[in-house]
């Protein structure tokens, strides 16, 4: 028997009961089918007499199994197969299996078994599948290929792709059963469908290693697999392998590498693939098409993306929209409006999602005027525009200043049935803020409001950025709650607006109460966040804690830049003189961040300052080892300290070198020289170096006449006539 449960036969000689069949049950019009198994004797099924029941009633009578054995006298497997193939449920299959194989002198075929395993595989009966086979081997029969592939498929269906695998390992030490590439690609296809990648391309390498040919299927679903892991470059190599296993890549292989390297970037390889495959005699695709043409765009080579559109035409492939579309995209994005606006003249019955993207492309490059033209030319070639064609308009009106423009433009929007959504408010609102008319944001909010929308987080943090601009804390963080209790959840953005604010009106500890309780909000700070606290402290001249501050910056993650070290290397210069600075610009070096020219400026003056011109120089010359790169500033900066130190000639010697470097002396140049030759009374050369100021094109400003004047106030001048 097959099984020893209550529902099979437990003994050679019990008989299978009458119990009605569950479930699937046979009805009449199954009784006069399974007269068709009687023997040649003659019998036949006598279908019961009509009663009093309808007719209903008659069809769905169920026809206990103990008249069903009566009806017949013997049963061959032929006979049986097609018994089995009848929609009886699972629980009797298995009784008839059984209660045929009591018969004497008969023997189940492998047609049978097939069969049976089938609908138990079919049903998710695996644990009856796995017996069934081991019955099958015990009484001598070989269960064929395509069995194992029937019970492997039916467990990728239900989820299993171990078990499949497992099938397939055992097929032939437990079953005698000799996989083929039909088994492999079967188990393949299972495995990449549940994204098990990396056991496919293990089984495909075992596949290869022992012996069994793979086929063009083969290649494309494990290229698939090693595709959807971004392992472009080993699907590729496979492409070259296809030859030697007497395989020709067909137009999926070529879609799935093409569509593999667009995504990857790599459009180069994805046109080279394209061109092989047309060598090859391969149909592409329209979406085959449309990646490389996206990806020729994204590159900025639009004219080679001009040129696939054509050759896409000849070979018989018609765009579609998303072709076209990429295509205005990449023109628009290279500024090549006027050329998309061409190409959309002769797309018949362009959508509007097309004319969006060429009115989108003139707004961008601030052509409003054709951006209007374009939109009013939209209804008479049937397209309607919709709430994105009115967004890209009213968004580059606000962008250009014309909000009464946009104001109307919004109100023909609603006057044509299209209805505003919240981006349209927000783009109003944002403008409003910005102009500072916070009554009118209000406004729109309320009408927004009035229409059952809700302002999303961009909105309110337009709202909250302007009122913190204009001073109104208090009102932005009324807007705050307001906002939380509607359920919109506030960003960085928001809390660094109230941040800015605070620290703007001097209400440093609330600002910082801000900062500390953005865990709570589920945030961290940004770089933002921390530029904002350390330079409102070094307006205060709190320079430790902004030192500090910076510390605690770089220990969440957020690195200093150089913006950073420059507002700090000018506050230590400042407040704590040039030594604090160029501790600052060592540990700079060290984190590998490149000083600026404004560093490297900075600690020169300060040094020059304190008369220390050497180790400015050495500073000069460390940093240009570093490829610094000095400018008029630095040299200022040189000749101020050289002549604060009393080296005239070395300050003029300086001023020589600047013609050598390429670099053009400005008037502050010769301010510095003519102030402090005049403070040493060499008044003549003074006098020499205005002259060559005015010479070289440099006009003369207000703190040259300030010099001069205080000198000859002071009578400590008897100037030559000035030019």
């Amino acid at each position: 028997m097959l099984f020893s449960r209550s529902h099979c036969s437990k003994s050679h000689g019990r008989r299978i009961t009458g119990r009605a069949i569950a479930g699937g049950r046979l009805f009449l019009s199954h009784i006069q089918t399974f007269a068709l198994f009687c023997s040649t004797n003659g019998t036949n099924f006598v279908p019961p007499k009509p009663d009093s029941e309808n007719e209903w009633e008659k069809l769905i009578k169920p026809f206990g199994l103990e008249e069903l054995r009566k009806s017949f006298n013997r049963v061959t497997p032929q006979r049986l197969c097609k018994l089995l193939e009848l929609p009886l449920d699972i629980s009797t299959s298995l009784q008839v299996f059984d209660w045929a194989g009591l018969q004497k002198g008969y023997s189940h075929t492998f047609d049978v078994y097939y069969v049976l395993l089938r609908k138990l595989a079919e049903a998710g009966e695996f644990k009856m599948v796995e017996h069934l086979l081991r019955k099958s081997k015990e009484e001598g029969i070989v269960m064929k290929e395509h069995s194992f592939i029937v019970i492997m498929r039916c467990y990728g269906k239900a989820g299993i792709p171990g078990a499949a695998l497992r099938v397939l390992d055992e097929m032939h030490e437990r079953n005698g059963c000799q996989p083929t590439f039909r088994s492999y690609n079967v188990v393949l296809d299972i495995l990449v469908g549940a994204d098990c990648h990396k056991i496919a391309t293990n089984l495909f390498y075992r596949m290869l290693h022992r012996g069994v040919p793979p086929t063009t299927f083969t290649f494309s679903i494990v290229m698939k697999s090693l595709c959807s892991v971004n392992d472009v470059t080993s699907a590729r190599s496979l492409l070259d392998k296809m030859g030697r296993y007497g395989c020709v890549p067909d137009s999926i292989i070529y879609q799935t590498l093409i569509h593999a390297f667009y995504k990857e970037k790599g459009i180069q390889h994805a046109l080279e693939l394209l061109e092989d495959m047309l060598l090859m005699g391969c149909s592409p695709d329209v979406n085959t098409f449309n990646d490389v043409i996206h990806g020729l765009c994204r590159i900025g080579h639009i004219d080679d993306a001009a040129k696939l559109v054509e050759r896409m035409v000849l070979r018989g492939c018609h765009p579609i929209a998303l072709t076209y579309g990429v295509w205005l995209q990449g023109l628009c994005k290279e500024g090549e409006v006027d050329e998309a606006r061409e190409v959309l003249s002769k797309i018949s019955n362009p959508n509007v999602v097309l004319f969006n993207t060429v009115i989108n492309g003139y707004v961008s490059t601030g052509r409003l005027l054709e951006a209007k033209i374009l939109y009013e030319i939209m209804r008479p070639k049937g397209c309607n525009p919709d709430v994105f064609t009115y967004n890209i308009l009213i968004s580059g009106l606000c962008k250009e200043g014309k909000l009464g423009s946009a104001i109307n433009l919004f109100k023909e929007m609603e006057d044509k049935a299209c209805i505003p959504n919240v981006i349209t408010y927000t783009i109003l609102i944002d403008r409003f803020c910005k102009d500072g008319q916070l009554v009118e944001a209000k406004n729109i909010l309320e009408e927004m409001f009035s229409k059952g929308l809700t302002l999303n987080t961009v909105g309110y943090n337009c709202l909250i950025s302007a009122l913190c601009r204009d001073h109104k804390i208090d009102e932005a963080m009324e807007l705050l709650e307001k906002m939380k209790g509607e359920s919109c959840k506030p960003d960085i953005f928001t809390f660094n607006s109230l941040i800015h604010g605070l620290c703007k009106v001097n209400q440093m500890e609330e600002a910082f109460h801000v900062y500390k309780n953005l865990v709570l909000e589920g945030l961290l700070a940004n770089k933002v966040t921390y530029n904002i606290l350390i330079r409102a402290l070094l307006q205060k001249g709190k320079i430790q804690e902004s030192l500090k501050l910076a510390d605690d910056m770089v220990l969440h993650g957020c690195s200093l830049d150089v913006v950073d070290f420059d507002r700090l290397i000018k506050a230590l210069c400042k407040n704590e003189g040039v030594e604090s600075g160029l501790e600052l610009f060592e540990k700079m070096k060290q984190k590998g961040i490149c000083p600026s020219t404004i560093s490297c400026n900075l600690l020169i003056d300060g040094l020059c300052k304190k008369k220390r011109v050497q180790g400015a120089l050495e500073l000069l010359r460390e940093m240009l080892q570093l490829g610094f790169k000095p400018d008029i500033v630095t040299y200022n900066n040189l000749i101020n300290g050289m002549c604060r130190k009393g080296s005239m000639h070395a300050a003029l010697n300086l001023l020589e070198r600047l013609h050598i470097e390429q670099i053009l002396p400005d008037i502050v140049t010769y301010n510095v020289l003519i102030s402090w030759h005049c403070k040493a009374n060499l008044l003549d050369d003074a006098n020499k170096l205005l002259h060559r100021a005015v010479n070289v094109g440099i006009t003369p400003n207000f703190r040259t006449w300030d010099v001069l004047l205080h000198c000859v106030l002071s009578g400590s001048i008897n100037a030559a006539p000035l030019p």
